[in-house]
């Protein structure tokens, strides 16, 4: 697993935007900024609807505000469901990006295989990214929401 310290590894994350689909290389997408990525298991999920995401787009003023010049959601999804799951909870100030072969969560090293549920899916964490290397992780233990929510990593910053 990945670890504080560590260069994020390359690769190729996917966003659909109002100019059409995006390949963003991790190395391009994370230079140069200070960023909070959150991962979650699944789009329209009921922790993932109704707090993980929610507590980002409430807090991103806040989190600007530390200095965080971008606020992502990460998910073993297509940028479709990315894109339609972040319009239907007016996530703006978060980007919303699509890891559809989990080839980026295996490569952390935080995947995890949900069998009959969705196959090959993330955990749920939380990292804060300088210029590329990970200065903080907070992975949560199964089937908990404490280390990775908003208010949780806004009181580390």
């Amino acid at each position: 697993m990945i670890t504080q310290g560590s260069t994020l590894p390359n690769a190729f994350l996917t966003e659909l935007t109002e100019q059409g689909m995006q390949n963003h290389d991790t190395s391009e997408l994370f230079k140069d900024k200070k960023v909070v990525l959150f991962a979650v298991p699944g789009a329209f999920t009921p922790t993932c609807s109704a707090s993980h995401l929610p507590g980002y787009v409430s807090c991103a003023a806040q989190f600007a505000a530390k200095g965080i010049n971008m606020i992502a959601c990460i998910s073993v999804n297509d940028a479709f469901v990315m894109q339609a799951w972040g319009n239907a909870q007016q996530a703006d100030g978060v980007r919303m990006l699509a890891d559809g072969d989990a080839s980026f969560t295996k490569s952390l090293g935080l995947d995890m295989d949900t069998e009959g549920f969705g196959g090959v899916r993330s955990q749920r964490y939380a990292m804060v990214i300088e210029n590329g290397v990970v200065t903080q992780l907070h992975v949560e233990q199964p089937k908990t929401f404490e280390v990775s929510k908003a208010e949780a990593i806004l009181a580390l910053l």
